[in-house]
């Protein structure tokens, strides 16, 4: 019996402890999730609809779901909680992790809360318009490496405010 306890105890500690759930189709921080992951001893799970790296790092999950719109959003809500982390720059996404109570980041290091999603919704919804409209052409900006090193910092600062919980 006195065998298994730290089995068991390593169990329980990785079913509560915060994790970090990234919307990994087109990700661009990846790399960044699994150095801040490692540090901080938090499982990482990244979730996409295929292409994903296996990795033989404990603390890493790859989930691949069935094809479909929205199937990787629906896993990530299904599972996350409020002592979780979110990754992705899919808005409605971020509207539904935050809702159950998530930290939500972009891949800018932007953070989604729940002040400041309804107009994150608002703004993406005004852009598609206005690009079916044509009056804009184009997306969003390119990613920097200020974006890189912001996110960095912001999920840093996401996983101890997660472990103080």
């Amino acid at each position: 019996m006195k065998l298994f306890r730290p089995i068991v105890k390593e169990v329980i500690a990785l079913a509560v402890a915060p994790k970090i759930y990234v919307d990994a189709d087109a990700c661009p921080v990846k790399s960044e999730v699994l150095k801040i992951s490692d540090r901080a001893g938090v499982l990482a799970i990244f979730v996409a609809n295929s292409g994903l790296r296996p990795s033989r790092d404990p603390l890493v999950r790859n989930v691949i779901v069935p094809q479909g719109a929205d199937a990787a959003d629906n896993w990530i809500v299904d599972q996350v909680t409020d002592t979780d982390i979110v990754i992705t720059a899919d808005i409605p996404l971020a509207h539904r992790a935050v809702g159950k109570g998530a930290i939500v980041l972009g891949p800018t290091g932007r953070p989604f809360t729940a002040d400041s999603i309804g107009m994150a919704l608002a703004m993406r919804d005004l852009k598609q318009d206005l690009r079916e409209s044509g009056a804009i052409v184009g997306y969003n900006p390119g990613f920097t490496s200020k974006d890189r090193l912001r996110f960095t910092d912001a999920l840093a600062q996401a996983v101890q405010r997660t472990l103080r919980k």
